[in-house]
């Protein structure tokens, strides 16, 4: 069975940094779709960064301060995270799926493996 588990949130404050990794288990294939989402309080879920193959996408509010990324050989799915800001707060989750079609507009419910999330704290 597949499983992802969060790791690397916090509290920061404001124009600080965090490495959020997602382990993989139970799957040792190359993961060539994935997803970090995340959801503020009071807010909707909303995809900040994916991966399909080698091409990522960001949201315009992270663009140019979030960097997502794989290692194939730790099995890991990464999201760095700089110039933090106090609107970043929330549940960060990552997401993984070994179907390449349809990747790009995925959303959260679709992926086959998501994980429990790991809490976010940026103060100003």
């Amino acid at each position: 069975q597949v499983q992802l588990v969060e790791s690397g949130g916090g509290s920061v404050q404001a124009g600080g940094s965090l490495r959020l990794s997602c382990q993989v288990f139970g799957y040792s294939y190359s993961i060539d779709c994935m997803g970090w989402f995340r959801q503020a309080p009071g807010k909707e879920l909303e995809k900040v960064a994916s991966m399909i193959l080698r091409s990522t996408t960001y949201a315009d509010a992270v663009k140019g301060r979030f960097t997502i990324s794989r290692d194939n050989a730790k099995n890991t799915l990464n999201l760095q995270m700089n110039s933090l800001e106090p609107e970043d707060t929330g549940m960060y989750y990552c997401a993984a799926d070994n179907r390449l079609i349809g990747c790009g507009g995925r959303i959260w419910a679709q992926y086959n493996y998501r994980g429990q999330g790991t809490q976010v704290t940026v103060s100003s």
